[in-house]
């Protein structure tokens, strides 16, 4: 089995954990996720299944899209709703003004320290481990990009929360990113709900649930699959005929009349099949991450 199923992970589920339900359901042997979202957090899980597993970092790699609510007034010891409350301050009139001057504040690159309850390792062991352990580890500030930033006024949750709609670079903690624009409207705060609703080019209205999975029959759960090579929409396409082909998967340079590229998508013309991923210089295709002829076979097989 080889594709890309866009999950839209449920409440209360862990990735890896709903990553195993689809596994079992799709009867796939080898998978994973592109980048963990948290027990509390829903929506867009790009899961990889065969040889989609080999294209999985662009994923993780990939600009990412979360709505959020954040409870201002209340600071807590997770930056979110599973953590104990540390810290309770009145909330100041919050006017439409100050939420736009607060966005652009934290809008461009930032510099964040990883929150102690994440999946981010430190001497092998996660962050969340060694807080759950009551201890504190010294984290390094790394750098982050805010691309885009809204908050407005939640009128459909209780009193003083605001709603955030953010687009962020890869390894930008919203938890954290919340909890910083209480502090800076004075009064502090916490998320209570967090929901992806992109990675990269793939969005929550092309996901299907667990549940729906799981009412579907074997077929109509592999119709969900999308093909590898929706993990490359931005490269390149070039096709090579059946010699270089061939010599292209054993891995050895072809030449031919193409500009420098760093991101191309190699494909097979008889029979229309993706190959794998390169880069060219100086007219050179240069191989990358390769599909197995096993693997080529199979998805060619698949498709009939």
């Amino acid at each position: 089995m080889h594709g890309v199923l866009l999950l839209d992970k449920p409440l209360s589920l862990s990735s890896n954990d709903a990553l195993q339900r689809a596994k079992w359901l799709l009867r796939a042997e080898k998978a994973g996720h592109t980048g963990t979202l948290d027990p509390l957090a829903t929506g867009v899980l790009p899961l990889c299944f065969g040889a989609a597993t080999k294209f999985s970092q662009l994923q993780l790699d990939a600009d990412k899209t979360y709505e959020a609510t954040v409870r201002l007034g209340i600071k807590t010891s997770t930056a979110d709703a599973e953590g104990e409350v540390i810290a309770e301050r009145p909330v100041p009139a919050i006017t439409a003004d100050r939420l736009a001057q607060v966005a652009a504040q934290f809008t461009g690159r930032l510099r964040q320290v990883p929150p102690m309850h994440s999946a981010l390792k430190k001497d092998g062991k996660a962050l969340y481990e060694y807080a759950r352990a009551g201890q504190e580890v010294e984290r390094e500030a790394r750098d982050v990009v805010v691309r885009e930033l809204w908050l407005a006024p939640d009128l459909t949750c209780p009193p003083n929360a605001i709603r955030l709609l953010a687009r962020v670079s890869k390894g930008t903690y919203i938890r954290t990113l919340g909890e910083e624009i209480g502090e800076a409207l004075g009064c502090g705060g916490h998320l209570t709900s967090l929901r992806r609703t992109a990675t990269g080019h793939f969005d929550v209205s092309q996901c299907v649930t667990l549940d729906a999975l799981e009412g579907m029959t074997e077929a109509e759960r592999l119709a969900c699959l999308k093909p590898v090579g929706s993990l490359l929409p931005e490269y390149e396409h070039i096709e090579l005929d059946t010699e270089n082909a061939g010599r292209f998967l054993s891995g050895l340079r072809r030449r031919g009349d193409w500009q420098d590229n760093e991101h191309v998508a190699v494909f097979g013309q008889q029979p229309k099949a993706l190959l794998g991923t390169a880069h060219i210089k100086g007219g050179e295709l240069i191989p990358g991450r390769l599909l197995s002829p096993r693997e080529i076979s199979q998805i060619l097989e698949s498709n009939l």
